[in-house]
């Protein structure tokens, strides 16, 4: 099978395209770039370019085609807009859920099956499972073994047809499992920190990212 993989730059999506590697799929990497601010980033986290690079890495160590796909337009818009929405409205969101029922399959997923790919994969914490219903078949999101760090909260608005192109190739595997694997294929992703902050932007000054377009006002 052909499977397009999400590759962030971050040991678990690296060690999820080599699993699929390793059971005889056709890989190719793609990294999604969705932001070109740097001036609401703080220093040093999570800089797009440094990802880039080291995903480039990775898929050169595993021999899979990458390539970059800018997409900081949509993300603005279907994001950010939506961030900055909220907050006016007093309300506090997510954008990481949002970022991937509506990105990364969504966007990504549309750009993935127009290259061919049979599926879409990505470094989350969780598992697929399927039941049967009237006849029909299924698809369950399950909690990812590694209960430290689950991550099947942040797909819970993915629908049936998303799932059912959807991969996970470490939801079986716990975090320092993952780190291991990295560790023995040499990946320059094995010891790196786990990203945090907002989906595919980083660590933000808050004030400052939301000052850009919100006007401050007394709260009540």
């Amino acid at each position: 099978m052909k499977i397009v993989v999400g590759l962030s730059g971050g040991v678990d999506s690296s060690v999820a395209a080599y699993l699929l590697q390793k059971q005889g799929h056709e890989v190719i990497g793609l990294f999604m770039r969705n932001w070109n601010d740097a001036s609401v980033t703080l220093e040093d986290e999570c800089p797009w370019i440094e990802d880039s690079n080291d995903a480039l890495l990775v898929a050169k160590k595993l021999g899979i085609p990458f390539q970059v796909i800018d997409m900081s337009e949509l993300y603005k818009e279907r994001i950010v807009d939506y961030m900055f929405a909220e907050y006016e409205a007093g309300r506090t969101p997510n954008p990481d859920v949002l970022c991937n029922r509506e990105i990364k399959f969504d966007v990504f997923m549309k750009i993935a099956m127009s290259l061919g790919a049979d599926y879409v994969a990505t470094g989350h914490y969780c598992r697929k499972g399927t039941i049967e219903k009237d006849g029909k078949e299924v698809f369950q999101l399950l909690a990812g073994k590694d209960g430290n760090k689950d991550q099947s909260y942040f797909l819970c608005q993915l629908s049936q047809d998303q799932l059912s192109k959807a991969l996970f190739p470490i939801g079986e595997l716990t975090k320092p499992e993952v780190r291991e694997i990295a560790s023995k294929l040499d990946l320059i992703t094995a010891e790196k920190k786990d990203s945090q902050g907002l989906c595919f932007i980083g660590k933000v000054r808050l004030p400052e990212f939301l000052q850009q377009k919100l006007q401050p006002k007394e709260g009540v």
